[in-house]
């Protein structure tokens, strides 16, 4: 049992090898109450973008290049829920890595893997907004479902070759670094100009991209209602003006939505990263860490739950409408049409 035993006693991770990490001692009331807690945070994530997943995925009327970004982000999300969070989850718990140095490499492949796709894919999305409110013209023509589809695979794509590279000079650092390790751990040596490196690609880039074309959009949308308001007139004026300055704000607030909870969950981490571990302690940095993993649960909720037409989704998969004959082509936007 990984919990508190006696105070007195020193456990190990492995206590057969002689180079065995020592195993941390936890109260079994801590040791329960974190493994509910986190059971119930990957169950979440796991829940509620599997919903997601199956809604695109079941009707075709939502076969749009806008929600194949969002389905790509719920399936990065999912086994992020899936896979990282209860990984990582049993580290945490347990203070020991039980499963191997070569499956350790794999699981670090793996986080970065999934973290780096959902932050594309949240790029993805800020683009396909943009080209969307600010030239909607031109959308038909520039976003189509192949070139989105195509762009969710290079998404994956170049999202795995940079987890990869940066896992390979991770290890080449710590094979020239790393002099006391002790067996049954997890971690890596992660030297600063890595650091450097991870923080551009991986925030400041994509950080800069989102919040140039959502300001962009703010812009657009608040130049076209100051072009409409001019053109009204009387009654109606007052009428259509309100019903404008309504759907304004409903856009600047789930913009304001997408923006906070990315910069919420993804800044504290990367800029105390910078820091030296003597200043900020390891269960600062974890705790931090587990806030960009709770970005996955709160993607389905900002991007999501702001639809109609998943509400209603949801509404037939949790009563077992999908499984009647034909659900596929049900039109699923004429309930708020």
């Amino acid at each position: 049992m990984a919990y508190e035993t006696e105070d007195h006693e020193t456990q190990y991770c492995f206590p057969a090898i002689n180079s065995s990490c020592i195993k941390g001692k936890r109260s079994r009331h801590e040791y329960n109450i974190m493994y509910v807690f986190f059971s119930l945070l990957s169950a979440w994530t796991v829940f509620v973008n599997l919903l997601v997943i199956i809604s695109i995925s079941h009707f075709k009327k939502l076969h749009t290049p806008t929600n194949l970004i969002i389905l790509s982000l719920a399936v990065a999300d999912l086994f992020i829920g899936l896979i990282v969070m209860p990984v990582d989850a049993i580290k945490l718990i347990e203070t020991c890595w039980y499963f191997g140095d070569i499956l350790c490499d794999l699981f670090m492949i793996i986080m970065g893997l999934l973290l780096s796709t959902s932050i594309c894919n949240l790029v993805l999305i800020a683009i396909d907004r943009y080209v969307a409110v600010c030239h909607p013209l031109l959308y038909p023509q520039k976003i189509t479902t192949t070139r989105t589809s195509i762009s969710i695979c290079l998404c994956w794509f170049f999202s795995f070759a940079y987890s990869l590279a940066y896992m390979i000079n991770v290890k080449n650092v710590e094979s020239s670094q790393r002099t006391d390790s002790c067996y049954g751990k997890c971690y890596l040596i992660i030297g600063f100009s890595l650091i450097v490196v991870d923080l551009f690609f991986t925030f400041l880039f994509p950080l800069t991209v989102i919040i140039s074309l959502y300001l962009r959009i703010f812009y657009v949308v608040h130049q076209q209602v100051k072009v409409i308001n001019s053109l009204m007139k009387g009654g109606k004026c007052v009428m259509e003006r309100s019903v404008r300055r309504k759907s304004e704000s409903k856009a600047a607030l789930t913009l304001g939505i997408i923006v906070a909870a990315y910069l919420l969950c993804y800044i504290p981490y990367y800029i105390l990263s910078l820091t030296s571990s003597t200043i900020i302690s390891s269960a600062t940095m974890t705790f931090l860490l587990w806030t960009i993993y709770a970005n996955s649960s709160l993607n389905p909720v900002v991007y999501a739950l702001f639809y109609p037409w998943f509400k209603i989704s949801v509404k037939h998969i949790l009563t077992l409408k999908i499984v009647k004959p034909a659900s596929s082509l049900l039109d699923i936007f004429i309930y708020y049409s």
